[in-house]
């Protein structure tokens, strides 16, 4: 409720959607896919600039296609592992701050201070869009309901582990399109690592479009801009020697 968002935000609204999306903001799906994306993409183009490029009649045999296949589905694994656990450390760490500030507003005597603890929470989001007597109403009926609540449990709680799940079950779907050609065109290996990597591009495309949407700004503009942005930040990951 109160302090810094978490990295993402578990979403209580049920219905008919999917497993990841009832358990992640929306928002915070797409930043897992894109990363995911970047990962595949960082080994797919490693493959082409440094095996095909460097010896034009390089044969690749079916067992390093398998390589990169498993080297990509791991680092995407592992990406997806270490961000699931950094949600549950966030989110714990959100209830964290919530908790201190329950404790803080119960502790003071003065009105005026706790009224002044709720305004350095709220001001940035509230203040563009109310009056100072607005939110100084606002803020008073939130003192009177919080004086008499209970703070949350602050540890590791069954939604923290879903939405951790979640992450990974995100990025391994995002990289799974990707990870086709690679598995299913072994013997035509330039062909599945280039048709790879055109997939790749596409979801980044897609990602970018439906953040557009999401966010209300122009969604081929921000396709096209995160594909620009993917295709500088591969380039550098590979001149780093990512």
């Amino acid at each position: 409720m109160f302090g810094r968002p978490p990295a993402r935000r578990i979403l209580h609204r049920s219905g008919d959607r999917d497993f990841p999306s009832r358990l992640l903001d929306p928002i915070d799906m797409l930043a897992e896919a894109i990363f995911s994306i970047l990962i595949m993409l960082s080994f797919t183009m490693a493959y082409r600039i440094f095996l095909f490029q460097a010896n034009d009649g390089f044969t690749l045999a079916a067992a390093q296609v398998n390589e990169l296949l498993l080297a990509a589905l791991g680092a995407t694994l592992a990406w997806g592992a270490i961000d699931g656990v950094m949600y549950m450390l966030l989110e714990v760490l959100q209830r964290s701050e919530r908790h201190k500030l329950l404790y803080q507003l119960q502790a003071v005597q003065d009105e005026q201070a706790a009224l002044a603890l709720i305004a350095d929470e709220l001001d940035a989001i509230i203040a563009p869009i109310t009056s100072d007597a607005q939110r100084e109403d606002l803020y008073r009926d939130v003192y009177a309901h919080l004086r008499e609540s209970q703070p949350q449990p602050v540890g590791i709680t069954s939604a923290d582990l879903r939405g951790a799940i979640a992450s990974v079950v995100v990025a391994m779907l995002t990289v799974a399109p990707s990870l086709a050609p690679l598995l299913l065109l072994q013997e035509h290996y330039r062909v599945a690592i280039w048709l790879s990597n055109v997939i790749s591009f596409g979801m980044l495309f897609g990602a970018g479009y439906q953040w557009g949407r999401y966010t209300g700004t122009n969604p081929i503009r921000i396709g096209l801009l995160l594909v620009s942005l993917g295709v500088v930040m591969v380039v550098i990951a590979l001149l780093l020697g990512g």
